[in-house]
């Protein structure tokens, strides 16, 4: 499994438009990945749009990505990438 935290500064958090693109990316690889808020939520698929906006994440939130299964490392990495660019 391979994990990297992240502090959201988007004015308007992971919002609808995000939280779309979000899951589009997750869903082009086999790997199960996970967001969670840092303040100990529950970790919720980041293939299901429902349960990424459910967490209700605002700016300056702190979230955790994980990535587990057999192409983890490009997952991972792709997150990474639109993290930094989006929010």
């Amino acid at each position: 499994m391979q994990s990297f935290e992240y502090s959201i500064t988007d004015d308007l958090g992971i919002h609808a438009r995000p939280a779309g693109m979000l899951v589009r990316l997750a869903m082009n690889y086999k790997s199960e990945q996970t967001i969670a808020r840092k303040d100990n939520s529950a970790p919720v698929s980041l293939k299901r749009i429902f349960t990424v906006m459910g967490l209700g994440v605002k700016c300056g939130d702190s979230v955790i990505i994980s990535a587990e299964g057999e192409d983890e490392e490009q997952a991972i990495n792709a997150l990474q990438d639109f993290f930094r660019q989006s929010l």
